[in-house]
């Protein structure tokens, strides 16, 4: 497939980076089969926080969710041509990026279900100081931001996996369990747990940086995809 795309490249017709915005995934998919560096960049900077988020909620390690999100977009960008369009490309996306972090997983340590975790461990898994009864008053956005981001991080991994692909990636219930293979009733459940954990330690008025926690864009969005981009020898072809 390599050998194909390779000689696919060389009478490729490249648009503006202007004009991708005007394209939808499908197009973007289509112009990536055919070898465009252009368009699988446009299609990395459409999911690479999606992904980054997902990798981020499965591992809670910076370092390691970008490893899994550049391995992940080596395997989709090999694999192009396996998507049928039969879900969302998003789906196809995080899927990669689950198995790849679950696969990790198994092969540094054994799996423990969440559903063995007691409720003396769940009451004591946040550990953060009270705030203020007005904390938009005295503190910033970026500040609001990193305490949820601890408060996220220390939930455990099960729980935190569902709480960002349902409460930050807003992502439907039954699209979540089908991604993880659980039911439906178990994401609703640990749902419920993750948010009463970050409820005991967060006032409402926190939840309006959700949309901001983990970012993932600007100059390490960048790094990364041009990693990838290297990675499968299509760096020098970007325009």
């Amino acid at each position: 497939m390599d050998a194909s795309w390779a000689a696919m490249k060389k009478n490729q017709t490249r648009i503006a980076d202007a004009d991708w915005t005007k394209l939808a995934d499908v197009d973007i998919i289509a112009r990536v089969a055919t070898g465009d560096a252009g368009a699988f960049a446009e299609l990395m900077r459409r999911y690479n926080r999606k992904l980054y988020r997902t990798a981020r909620a499965m591992t809670g390690d910076n370092g390691e969710a970008e490893d899994i999100v550049q391995e992940a977009w080596t395997r989709a960008y090999a694999h192009i041509a396996d998507f049928r369009n039969e879900s969302a490309i998003s789906t196809w996306l995080v899927r990669i990026v689950l198995n790849e972090a679950l696969g990790r997983k198994r092969r540094t340590r054994p799996t423990v279900e969440l559903d063995e975790t007691n409720e003396h461990q769940m009451s004591s898994v946040i550990m953060l100081p009270s705030c203020g009864a007005n904390p938009e008053s005295s503190m910033s956005r970026t500040q609001v931001r990193h305490l949820l981001e601890r408060a996220i991080d220390t939930l455990p991994p099960d729980f935190r996996t569902v709480f960002v692909l349902r409460s930050v990636e807003e992502m439907r219930g039954a699209e979540v369990a089908q991604q993880l293979g659980i039911p439906e009733a178990t994401v609703k459940t640990r749902l419920h747990r993750a948010r009463a954990l970050i409820r005991q330690e967060l006032e409402k008025n926190f939840l309006i940086a959700l949309s901001d926690v983990f970012p993932f864009d600007g100059a390490r969005c960048k790094e990364l995809s041009n990693r990838v981009m290297a990675r499968i020898g299509l760096l020098q072809d970007k325009s």
